[in-house]
């Protein structure tokens, strides 16, 4: 990984790309540091991810609730302000919204699994 130097992101001049769900539309704003990426991810209402997520991450909620399902059967409910972290092939996941959402995520190589 290659020193990141003092950034300042001003999200208003970051193009949206759009990924559709299996239902609804996320709206992705992405900045790529070497081995870590930041995303400002904003999920619309009745949105659910079209795949069961393997990656880590670290996902912030700035706004809005939503639901992490998880292959297990578990859904966990994450509210402004809440936070939930995971590695690498650790846990299957996925999104849900009923209402709009925005999260920041951020995630890279420094999430992957390392034996314990």
């Amino acid at each position: 990984m290659t020193n990141i130097p003092f950034t300042a992101i001003d999200w208003t001049t970051v193009p949206k790309t759009e990924h559709k769900g299996e239902t609804g539309t996320a709206w992705w704003q992405t900045l790529l540091f070497d081995n870590i990426r930041v995303r400002i991810v904003e999920y619309s209402a009745g949105y659910l991810a079209d795949h069961w997520c393997r990656k880590g991450h670290i996902v912030h909620c700035l706004q809005g609730t939503f639901t992490s399902q998880l292959q297990t059967g578990e859904h966990i409910e994450l509210t402004e302000g809440m936070t939930y972290i995971v590695s690498d092939e650790l846990s299957e996941h996925r999104s849900v919204t009923t209402r709009p959402v925005k999260l920041l995520i951020i995630d890279g190589d420094f999430l992957k699994c390392r034996p314990a």
